[in-house]
């Protein structure tokens, strides 16, 4: 039986969604810079740009997940605290494995 997980970051939902909002239109701003042949370099900070939207998405993620779910389920003690906490450890690992 899987029980279903209240997301942590609920109240900045909104946030989080313009900013994935306006990170898919920088991805459509670089599918047409392709399309249009546009120079190397200009791609390239393009991308970076987007990388690093993404990594705000994530940090932001993380640190809603820490402060909700990791420090409410520190705060009950016992093995539900020690599974969040090596939860979070495996999704920080996760998050900084991709740079």
């Amino acid at each position: 039986m899987s029980m279903v997980k209240a997301a942590g970051y609920l109240d900045e939902k909104d946030a989080i969604l313009k900013r994935l909002s306006r990170i898919e239109g920088q991805v459509r701003g670089l599918q047409r810079m392709v399309e249009d042949e546009a120079y190397c370099i200009d791609v390239l900070t393009q991308l970076g740009a987007v990388s690093s939207a993404l990594d705000r998405v994530g940090l932001a993620l993380l640190s809603e997940h820490t402060n909700h779910c990791v420090r409410d389920a520190v705060a009950g003690g016992g093995k539900q605290a020690d599974e969040k906490v090596d939860e979070l450890l495996a999704a920080v690992e996760r998050f900084s494995r991709v740079r």
